[in-house]
């Protein structure tokens, strides 16, 4: 060790600017992460606040004093940590002690002289109090909120108080237990106070943000989550935050990266407490206008995401960034930055699929946290004093948990809150362990009660749900990697954006049907008349309009924006591969079922070959509707730049319905082949088959729908169980049909895929589609790798 590595190892105070990421047996992680950012990305436009930190020699001198570390290892050494009550006696014992003990003369002063010169005579400047361990924001561990930050600390003597209440926090119960659960040492972990200038995020707002999707471990995203005021109901989980995905490769490209966002409740706000309140900080309520918007403009998502990337591509793997606006000079600032520590250490592992067997009544729904499903008894604990109650195997619900309820996490087989949001700290210890958890339900403690039998499941995409009873969950093992040549393309049938960003890690060539249809039912809910004729609607349908619309600029914004996000996530998760996405092919008998349907669709006998298709979308009465489609589709390809995006239309009854269609598109601004654009047909209905070559004329290529083509070749009702088992996409008449919708597709050189149900049921159909010669099978997400291994074995 030189000099000078010596003389800092010795130092009692290092401002943030002198310190790098190879500090951290000095400063601790995040520290050190917080000088390596201010020296080394100040010029890359990322702004981080200045300050200073306490060394790590500075708390062992300061627990040598009266021979306090030999009292501490006396206590924890003869504790249980499994043990919640004496874990909770034995470290607030020693916490006492600590607070009780004097800071070093030597310590002090440094302290004294560092403030005086970043606080620069500014009495009402405010200041951040935060820990900072020797072993923390490891990138195979990342101990999130074991210790306490403290906020809006204001004069010198504050300061120093609370630098020894963060020494104290040390030894926190979970803190403690923690430590315990990862093999590490207590006397081999030091703590560094870090006194950081505070970004008036009071005023404004903050988050976290991490350089992965968290729950997918999807790598090609930037995850942000924002609430107003400061970050910490953020990260503690108080509130329910709004959530934004922002793509990487478009976003480095220039365009409007911002591919889907979600508006939180942000029912709280945390502010600086006014002075002479013995509080430091104060929770409000946030007012109704505030909880209604976004709290982030696409402008300071996109900075954001910016900063989030400079920073991932400094330190060279996955981020977890703390972030604050300041609400004084509106600028953005970066708080802390520490490694993602779950996601990235899964990959390229053997990983489990869990799906749910059968569903029951759903209790309570929030936002998933993990993949996973668990079971058992609901065990409802109010507080942390009662921890103690919660038993191996039980479902853990309270209104909120933090990291004080780390030592009892592990216990449960899944955890069910009231408040939080997917990246608090609790759902980042929650995935460590591996619990499922739904946090943010609202009213989870009221609605399931102690000792109710209920299944966990967050398997299903951004919401997690609580069903009624123990339910048959299936586990199945998924080992990404390479899979063998076969004379086929796989793709991937998709309706649920929510999913994408997990099933694009399955292999895969593609998106050969993206359902648009359940972006609608699932991310929209309401009619299109009803948004389009808003506000002359009735006082109910107006009433659920604008509460579903709620941060958008109008009814007929969300409408348009709800579509364009659903289009994006499923062509960001894939790209540059193409994606198909078919426009809405509700019958009306659907579209009934939509907020408002019943006010506007007709009574059909037969919806399934009524009013559905390019027959709707060339209806007067349905074209302001098809224009929103249009226009959420074109702002997809163009404005924010997935260009991978492909229009296919169902259910083209004629040849001049194909013609009408290809001309509304043109006049929306998507002509075929601009911008690289290829528009499909839905190969469907026997005409179709029969007239292939006039059909392409118009089209780029086929995709065929097997469901329809069947039940209309053989003339059966698909929805009708009396002649369910007549059904069979292997009849020699339908695949007479298919093969003359291949050959000619392969006679014109264009595109011919198959989408329908058939190859994902039968491998020997998918089977004898290749040997047709056709050029993708589009197969549902859970058939891709045993039909792909069965095509390569035949």
């Amino acid at each position: 060790m030189s000099n000078q590595d010596q003389d800092r190892a010795k130092a009692w105070v290092i401002p943030f600017e002198n310190l790098r990421m190879q500090d951290v047996e000095i400063v601790g992680g995040k520290n050190a992460s917080l000088g390596e950012m201010i020296s080394q990305l100040h010029s890359s436009g990322v702004r981080v606040p200045g300050g200073f930190a306490t060394t790590a020699h500075a708390f062992r001198e300061f627990l040598r004093q009266g021979g306090l570390d030999a009292r501490i290892a006396q206590a924890l050494g003869a504790l249980d940590t499994e043990d919640v009550r004496a874990l909770a006696t034995t470290g607030a014992q020693i916490r006492q002690w600590i607070v009780e003990t004097a800071l070093p003369a030597e310590l002090e002063g440094a302290i004294r002289e560092h403030f005086a010169a970043l606080e620069q005579g500014q009495d009402e400047a405010s200041f951040a109090v935060r820990s900072s361990a020797t072993a923390e924001d490891l990138p195979d561990a990342s101990f999130a909120g074991q210790q306490e930050t403290y906020l809006n600390v204001r004069g010198i003597d504050a300061v120093l108080d609370k630098v020894r209440h963060v020494f104290a926090s040390m030894f926190n119960d979970r803190a403690i237990s923690y430590r315990v659960h990862q093999g590490f040492e207590h006397a081999q972990v030091a703590l560094s106070a870090g006194i950081q200038r505070m970004v008036r995020s009071d005023l404004g707002a903050a988050g976290v943000m991490f350089t992965m999707d968290t729950e997918s471990g999807f790598n090609d995203v930037v995850f942000i989550t924002s609430s107003y005021g400061l970050g910490e109901t953020v990260v503690q989980g108080a509130v329910n935050p709004d959530e934004f995905y922002v793509f990487k490769p478009t976003l480095r490209a220039g365009k409007q990266a911002v591919i889907r966002r979600n508006l939180g409740s942000k029912l709280l706000r945390m502010e600086f407490a006014p002075a002479g309140s013995k509080e430091l900080v104060r929770t409000v309520d946030t007012p109704s206008e505030l909880r209604n918007r976004y709290s982030l403009n696409d402008a300071e998502i996109s900075e954001l995401a910016r900063f989030a990337l400079t920073i991932e591509q400094h330190y060279g793997r996955p981020m977890d960034i703390e972030w604050g606006k300041d609400g004084s000079d509106g600028k953005l600032y970066i708080l802390q930055a520490r490694p993602e520590t779950v996601k990235s250490r899964a990959h390229g592992r053997v990983e489990q699929r869990y799906a749910l067997a059968q569903r029951s009544t759903a209790l309570v729904s929030g936002r998933a946290i993990g993949q996973k499903i668990g079971a058992g008894p609901v065990r409802v604990v109010a507080s942390v004093a009662e921890m103690d109650s919660v038993r191996p195997g039980d479902i853990l619900v309270t209104d909120m948990t933090d990291p004080n309820w780390e030592p009892v996490m592990k216990r449960a087989a899944a955890i069910v809150t009231n408040r939080g949001g997917r990246t608090c700290h609790a759902a980042i210890i929650a995935r460590e362990l591996g619990i499922p958890a739904v946090v943010g339900c609202g009213d989870a403690t009221e609605l399931l009660k102690d000792g109710m039998l209920v299944t966990v499941s967050c398997a299903e995409g951004d919401t997690g749900v609580v069903y009624d009873g123990l339910l048959e969950t299936t586990i199945t093992e998924v080992k990404r990697g390479e899979m063998p040549p076969i004379g086929v393309k796989i793709t991937m049938n998709i309706g649920n954006p929510q999913l994408a960003f997990d099933f694009s890690q399955i292999p895969n060539a593609g998106v050969g049907l993206a359902r648009l249809e359940f972006i609608i039912n699932n991310n929209i809910a309401i009619h299109p008349r009803a948004v389009l004729e808003y506000p002359n609607v009735d006082p109910d349908l107006k009433k659920a309009v604008e509460s579903v619309a709620r941060g958008h600029a109008s009814p007929r914004a969300f409408y348009v924006d709800k579509l364009a996000e659903g289009i994006a996530t499923i062509a960001a998760a894939f790209y540059p591969k193409p994606v198909i996405v078919r426009l809405s092919d509700f019958k009306s008998n659907e579209y009934k079922k939509l907020i408002g349907g019943s006010r506007y669709e007709p009574d059909e006998e037969n919806p399934m070959l009524g009013f559905r298709g390019a027959s709707r979308y060339v209806a007067p009465e349905f074209a302001q509707s098809f224009e929103m489609e249009c226009v959420a589709l074109k702002r997809v390809r163009e404005d924010m730049g997935l260009d991978n995006v492909e229009i296919m239309v169902p259910f083209v009854r004629t040849l001049r319905e194909a013609e009408g269609v290809i001309g509304l598109l043109a006049s929306h601004g998507l002509r075929r082949g601009e911008n690289g654009l290829r528009l499909i047909m839905m190969c469907e209905v026997p005409s179709n088959a029969v007239l292939a070559e006039r059909f392409l004329e118009h089209f780029d290529g086929f995709s065929i729908g097997s469901n329809d083509l069947t039940q209309l070749t053989l003339g059966l009702d698909r929805d009708s169980g009396l002649v369910a088992g007549a059904f069979d996409e292997r009849d020699p008449a339908v695949l007479e049909l298919l093969s003359r919708a291949i050959k000619a597709c392969r006679a014109a050189g264009k595109y011919v895929g198959i989408c329908g149900q058939g190859p994902s049921d039968h491998p020997d159909l998918a089977r004898w589609l290749m040997e047709q010669g056709i050029e993708s099978l589009s197969l549902n997400p859970d058939t891709v790798i045993a039909t792909w291994q069965s095509l390569a074995q035949s």
